[in-house]
This record gives structure tokens, C-alpha cells and sequence, in this order.
């Protein structure tokens, strides 16, 4: 459950009352872990996965009514707002353009009477809060267009157009480091609430940085760059019986060599953070780490890519030496090879089974994502954010894979739902994950992300009351059931 996903009457869910509400919930039932999508800014497609940085929170969760308990809003400047949305949808769009006018009334005040703690707050984290502000202030002033359509001085950062730049939007950069500060307050306050009712969070580090991005703009030698600092290959995915041009994402691909250099010091600090924000992190794309793929930079699809090696278990024996034995999920999904299950087994990671591509049309009793089939030492999942919801993949099914499901998972007419999440809890997986659609036994109309498509994904959002006793009742029982009670 993602936290744009809460019901809120402001356009979005955010980390206010919504978001202990929906804690209380997971308390009520039993539950033990709340796991979230990257909570970094969304740029372009409002994707989480394409981010303008990876150590920045989004403005966007920032709520409201907290910052008015704070004095820094007063209800008339926010509570008559027309987001422009329906109850259960997101309009990015409305957001952009009336949010920040907002924030920046409550960011004003902040600056003018500091909290103790805001110049530490800086200081804990200048490694990447003055780039990324900067960078904020940089594409306002460009009209947000991308740092690679800046003058030459600030695309390649030269000393003194930097330096000028940042004396003539000082304003505008405080602003940004502001909305950092406000946002990791609420966090810090809504992590100890979630946490004191016995609930962990789960978190989602993304494997790649967008290109346009305060990560790829201020730290261009630790990515595979010419000498305009563009790329010379992005990463994606070959072709393959879903995709006949594969897919061609676009990110940057890391320069693995200048990284070792230092120790991998930028991945150690990347998941450090996370590691504070979270109790534990799930790792996107980890197959990307032993190999990737590589596309010419340019290419109009992925076929010309080329595998090339990753850095291994290298990196995450540096991050164990430097932030020590995390909880760490692999996502070990799609094109794997005997060397990826290597690299995740000699990092003790648990990896992840989906139980919607548990069956395919020969009734394959062997399927490693069958419940029966199922390790201890995996998380499995419902669905994640990339797959359609239970009802919408079980009214999609045809066939013989619509007989093999039916009969397995033992489906009733009415609730195929529950049956689906029965079944997958008494696999043995030492965790299991269900998406909160699932709970509430949406349809194909509340599925979150549609790879491969723009314009609709990322908008679900549950209704005001969704949530109800009578839910959290049904679903402590099942878990009791099981044995899966916190």
C-alpha cells in the first residue's frame, strides 16, 4: 500500500492521519509489515522508479493538516483547494501546479523562525541535500526542462556559473531544503508511530537513477558518460516472448569500476538511508548487480543490447561492512541465470515468488511460484505493483491456466480473492505480501502500474472507509488461521 494510495480529501495520500489510520488497520489485524513503493519525488510519468533523486523524499506526502497543528498553514490556504480528482484517483497534474504554491507559504515559515534541529538537519545531510536543492531551483528556473538543455556552464557544472547560480536562487534552494527537512520530520514521526504498534516498513530501493536527475547531474563520474555527460549506453531488457523489442527504460547505467575505486561509497550511503527510513528493503532489478543490460544510447528499442557483468557480491560486502547485516529482499523476477541465484544465495537474501505466475496452460505441477513449491526463505506476494490485482488476473484467465487456477486454489464465485490469498498463506515462505487491493477485492480498475504504458498508472487510491472493523476482523482470523500472526 503506497502511501499516494491512502484516502485523502487533498489530491493524494500523505503521511497525516490517513497514514495512522491505515497503521491502526494493519495493528488491528494482526499484521507485521506495511511495505511502501520508493518514496523518493516522481518526475515525468509519475513513476516512483523515475525519480528527480534517489535520497529525497516526495514533497507530495507531506500533509497538510500537520504542518497547520505546526503553525505553519492555516486551514484557508489549503482546505478549499480543488485537486481536481476523484476520490479514488490521482491528478498529478493538479498536484504540480497547486501543491507547491502551498508548501513554499509553509517553507517561508519555517525559515523565518528555524527549528533547533534544522541546521543539523543540513549538516547530517550534505552530501546530496545541496545538489538535489539546487537542482530543484535549476530546473524551476529553467522551466523544468532537463539539466542537459542548460547552458553549458551549469550542465557541466563549471565552479563559477554554479556559484553565481546558487547566489542568485538562494531563495528558490532553500525552499527545496526545506521540503526535505519537513518531509523526514513526518517521516521520522509517522516511522515511530507505525513501528510502536508493532508494524515494520518495508521499503523499495529502485536499482537504476533517472537521467534527469540531481543524482546523474551532480555525480556524473559514477555513470557511464561521454564527455557532454550523456550516456553512451541505458539500460532496459532484451526481447523476449512479452516483449519482442524488449524494453528499453532509458536510465543511466553505473560506471561499476569508478565505483569500486571508492568502496562503492555512493550505494553504501544510498542504502544506509534507506536503512533508517525502513526496517527492510526490497531490492529492485537485483538480477542487474551480477549482469546487465546494456543499449546503445539512441537505439529505438532494446534489441541491440548486450549483457555485461555487474559488480557482484563485492558491493554488498561493502555495504555490510559499512551499514552491517541489513534485511534485505531480493526482487529476483523475470530472466535469471544459474550465476543471479548464485549471487543471491552467497548474500543470504530472501528472493520473491508471485503467485500470479503460478499457472500456465500444461498444469505445470513444478512451477516454482505454486504455493507447494514455495521455499522458506522467500517473500511471497499476491501480486506486486507491476501485476493486474487478483480479481482482474483471475477474470483474465483462459482456458486451460482458468481450470488449473480454479481448481487449485479451490475458487469460490464470490470471493475468489480470499481463496487466492488462503492459499498463498499456507505455502511455508517465511513472509507473505498481499497488495491492499487484494484485501479489498478490487478489479482490473485499481491496478497501480501497467508496465509499458503512460498516463494512467501510479492514480489508484482507496475510498474514504475502505478499511473497515469488519475487514480487519476477517483478515486477523485468516492470518490467526495460518500461523502468521505477529
Amino acid at each position: 500500500m503506497h502511501l499516494s494510495s491512502l484516502p485523502s480529501p487533498y489530491g493524494i495520500g500523505s503521511m497525516g492521519r490517513c497514514a495512522l489510520d491505515f497503521a491502526d488497520f494493519l495493528a488491528d489485524a494482526g499484521q507485521s509489515f506495511w511495505q511502501v513503493l520508493p518514496i523518493c519525488p516522481t518526475s515525468y510519468g509519475d513513476s516512483p522508479y523515475q525519480s528527480f533523486s534517489t535520497f529525497a523524499g516526495n514533497p507530495y506526502f507531506i500533509d497538510l493538516e500537520a504542518l497547520e497543528q505546526d503553525g505553519l498553514l492555516q486551514r484557508e490556504e489549503y482546505v478549499q483547494v480543488d485537486w481536481e480528482s476523484a476520490p479514488g484517483d490521482v491528478n498529478y497534474g493538479a498536484l504540480y501546479e497547486k501543491r507547491y504554491p502551498i508548501l513554499r507559504l509553509a517553507a517561508q515559515r519555517l525559515l523565518a523562525a528555524q527549528p533547533a534541529d534544522y541546521t543539523a538537519f543540513l549538516t547530517e545531510n550534505r552530501t546530496w541535500l545541496p545538489d538535489y536543492a539546487a537542482f530543484m531551483a535549476l530546473k524551476d528556473a529553467h522551466g523544468g526542462r532537463p539539466w542537459w538543455e542548460w547552458e553549458e556552464g551549469l550542465r557541466l557544472r563549471h565552479a563559477e556559473d554554479l556559484a553565481a547560480a546558487q547566489r542568485t536562487y538562494a531563495s528558490d534552494i532553500s525552499f527545496w531544503q526545506a521540503l526535505q527537512y519537513l518531509f523526514f520530520r513526518q517521516w521520522k514521526a509517522l516511522k515511530h508511530y507505525v513501528n510502536e504498534k508493532g508494524i515494520s516498513l518495508i521499503g523499495d530501493l529502485p536499482i537504476y537513477v533517472s537521467l534527469d536527475s540531481a543524482d546523474v547531474w551532480a555525480r556524473p563520474e559514477l555513470f557511464q558518460l561521454g564527455e557532454d555527460h550523456m550516456p553512451t549506453e541505458v539500460a532496459g531488457c532484451p526481447p523476449d516472448a512479452f516483449a519482442a523489442d524488449g524494453q528499453l527504460w532509458g536510465n543511466p547505467l553505473f560506471d561499476w569500476d569508478a565505483m569500486a575505486r571508492d568502496g562503492y561509497a555512493w550505494w553504501t550511503e544510498r542504502i544506509q538511508r534507506l536503512c533508517q527510513c525502513f526496517e527492510v528493503l526490497r531490492i529492485d532489478h537485483f538480477r542487474g548487480f551480477e549482469a546487465y543490460y546494456a543499449i546503445p544510447y539512441g537505439a529505438p528499442d532494446a534489441r541491440e543490447g548486450r549483457w555485461k557483468k555487474g559488480p557482484g557480491a563485492a558491493l554488498f560486502q561493502a555495504v555490510e561492512q559499512t551499514v552491517g547485516p541489513g534485511r534485505i529482499i531480493a526482487e529476483d523476477l523475470g530472466f535469471l541465470t544459474a550465476e543471479v541465484h548464485a549471487l543471491r544465495q552467497a548474500c543470504g537474501f530472501p528472493g520473491m515468488r508471485v503467485l500470479e505466475f503460478a499457472f500456465d496452460s500444461d498444469r505445470n505441477s513444478t512451477n516454482p511460484y505454486l504455493p507447494h513449491n514455495l521455499p522458506r526463505h522467500c517473500v511471497a506476494y499476491s501480486g506486486t505493483h507491476d501485476n493486474d490485482t487478483l480479481r482482474g488476473w483471475l477474470s483474465s484467465l483462459e482456458g486451460e491456466s482458468a481450470c488449473y487456477a480454479r481448481e487449485y486454489l479451490r475458487l469460490s464465485s464470490r470471493e475468489p480473492h480470499w481463496d487466492a490469498i488462503a492459499a498463498l498463506w499456507q505455502s511455508v515462505a517465511d513472509l507473505t505480501i498481499v497488495q491492499a487491493q487484494d484485501l479489498l477485492g478490487l478489479g482490473s480498475e485499481a491496478r497501480m502500474n501497467t508496465p509499458s504504458t503512460v498516463g494512467t498508472n501510479w492514480r489508484w487510491r482507496s475510498l474514504p472507509g475502505a478499511f473497515t472493523p469488519a475487514l480487519s476482523r476477517r483478515l486477523r482470523d485468516l492470518t490467526a488461521l495460518y500461523g502468521r500472526l505477529g
